[in-house]
């Protein structure tokens, strides 16, 4: 008694592999994506903390850098940053699109808050407040996200770079100098820390809105927020 079997061809196989191929391909892109927004929102997502604020802790201070003028203010979004993060690097287009959407109504204010584990993030710190002391702190500060790959975790001081992007801007350089050395620009930055610090900022980056430290899950999270805020 004989039993017939029923093999597969190679032509019945060749579509369900190839829809398998697409289906795992889409898949990746889709991780890809969800890997950017999970750096920016995720990893670097500062842990609840219980501080108590000190007496003299300021959210913004008179010389914080604020980045937009609404000619009616609606709101105040704070961020910490730190030039040599990554998750800080591919949140900037973010807020920068957040800028451009809401930056009439809501006031976008930066302030530096350089990571011990970042070993040129407060020279950057630096380099950027020198910089803004002549009128070019937007420059410099996007020039150190924009280069952050070539200096970024490196353990030599990337100061003479630093100085180098100044040059390039037409900075009065002994003024650049001045300012870099200075214990007042180093005691701004340290307030910065140290504000920072007592406001329960872990990480960066790190957004308040409003004085409400915020935890972000998404993109459109972080939209709908600054929409609602900007009403």
């Amino acid at each position: 008694m004989s039993q017939n079997k029923t093999k597969s061809s190679p032509a019945a196989a060749d579509p369900a592999r190839k829809a398998r191929t697409v289906i795992w391909i889409l898949l990746g892109a889709i991780v890809a994506a969800g890997a950017i927004w999970y750096a920016v929102f995720t990893f670097n997502k500062p842990e609840p903390v219980a501080v108590q604020p000190a007496a003299d802790v300021q959210l913004v201070r008179d010389d914080s850098h604020r980045v937009t003028s609404p000619a009616t203010e609606k709101a105040q979004l704070v961020e910490f940053l730190d030039f040599e993060c990554e998750a800080c690097k591919a949140a900037e287009p973010v807020v920068a699109e957040l800028k451009a959407e809401f930056g009439d109504r809501i006031t976008f204010i930066n302030r530096y808050f350089p990571l011990p584990a970042h070993r040129n993030s407060a020279q950057a710190a630096l380099a950027v407040e020198a910089a803004a002391q002549q009128g070019k702190y937007e420059q410099m500060y996007a020039k150190m996200f924009e280069t952050q790959s070539q200096w970024g975790e490196k353990q030599d001081s990337q100061a003479p770079l630093f100085r180098t992007y100044a040059q390039e801007m037409s900075l009065d350089m002994s003024a650049y100098d001045a300012a870099v050395a200075s214990e007042s620009t180093k005691d701004m930055i340290r307030r910065e820390i140290a504000d920072g610090k007592a406001l329960g900022v872990t990480g960066t980056p790190t957004f308040f809105l409003n004085g409400e430290k915020l935890v972000l899950n998404t993109m459109e999270e972080f939209r709908q927020k600054l929409a609602d805020a900007a009403k």
